[in-house]
């Protein structure tokens, strides 16, 4: 394998992000997969509630643990995470305070409500510090001491751990909020787990991808969000381009369609010999449709220029004529590895 084959070795965390539309769940899933791809093991996290994993892997909903859901090419296992907010602070009363069941009891009055309103962000640190957990959680560790035996050499339960994220516009927030809550608390349990999920989350084994499509608004959002991502002291992973389309004719002929060009005359003698009814009339159609289509690869064109300047690996992603099941999962995750991501 060449270093372009592997863009991410060392990198444990992979946050897959973009604008609604994009396919980031799609593309989170699909991640998962090349990552597993060869003998690995990776767990999947959900945290926006959807259930859009269980849709895309064609399972029952997933419940608050950690379940396989599907066996990557050439072996390698994905498991997946819903995580839920509420469930998450259970566990994080147990693990620091042995409080599950008063915790079960707080659930009940909206504890985690109540601690959001207090503690702006607090939400949001339950949801990545359970990913963060997942990617520091070693074999044989001790759960309810936190992220397992410090400097242990035992090796980790997951290769690496792929969080389908929330949109764009706020991933920054989302991401960075830990700080904001580490503020709350000089010392003690919450200062150690906030300290502990922001240093994994700013460590060179964390990267935020960025889903985006060969679009102006999508593709703005990805420039965007990885200037803000960079301002925050996070990484910029890649840039992931779903849903590409394959140009219909050479350069040559699109140039030619873009700059108004077309010999339509020629287009209407060629339709004729096809013995096709009406064929000026279907060649001017014809003409317009293809004058379209190269304007349309020209803005693409500029707009993976524009997304060239992060200066980060872009893989592109196929349109999927019959929608996404499983078997253009595993397209998609080939994609990717041959690409780089794995």
């Amino acid at each position: 394998m060449s270093a372009r084959d592997r863009d991410w070795d060392g990198v444990r965390l992979h946050v897959v992000t973009g604008k609604g539309g994009t396919g980031k769940t799609t593309l989170a899933a699909a991640l998962a997969l090349a990552l597993a791809s060869g003998g690995g093991k990776v767990l999947l996290v959900e945290v926006e509630g959807r259930q859009g994993i269980a849709q895309l892997f064609d399972c029952p909903p997933l419940p608050y643990e950690e379940r396989k859901v599907a066996v990557a090419p050439r072996g390698g296992d994905v498991y997946a995470l819903a995580v839920d907010a509420e469930a998450a602070l259970l566990d994080y009363l147990e693990m620091f305070y042995g409080m599950r069941r008063a915790g079960q009891a707080l659930s009940r009055f909206g504890a985690v409500d109540f601690a959001a309103t207090i503690a702006p962000g607090m939400r949001d640190v339950l949801l990545t510090g359970k990913a963060t957990e997942a990617v520091r959680r070693r074999v044989g560790a001790d759960r309810r001491r936190g992220s397992g035996r410090e400097g242990s050499q035992e090796p980790f339960v997951y290769d690496a751990v792929v969080m389908d994220a929330p949109p764009t516009g706020r991933i920054a927030q989302f991401l960075n909020v830990n700080a904001e809550v580490a503020g709350l608390a000089r010392v003690g349990p919450i200062r150690n787990h906030a300290d502990k999920v922001m240093e994994t989350m700013r460590s060179p084994e964390t990267v935020v991808h960025f889903a985006t499509l060969l679009e102006e608004m999508p593709a703005q959002e990805a420039v965007d969000g990885a200037a803000e991502i960079r301002e925050v002291g996070l990484n910029v992973g890649a840039v992931m381009v779903n849903m590409v389309r394959d140009p219909l004719f050479d350069a040559e002929s699109l140039a030619a369609a873009a700059a108004g060009r077309l010999d339509v005359d020629a287009l209407a003698c060629g339709l004729k010999a096809a013995r096709l009814e009406h064929p000026e009339q279907r060649a001017r159609e014809l003409a317009e449709e293809i004058t379209d289509h190269a304007l349309r690869m020209r803005v693409e064109s500029a707009i993976r220029d524009r997304l060239a300047d992060l200066e980060q690996p872009r893989y592109e992603l196929p349109f999927l004529n019959d929608g996404i099941d499983l078997g253009g999962l595993y397209m998609l995750a080939d994609g990717l590895r041959e690409q780089g991501a794995a």
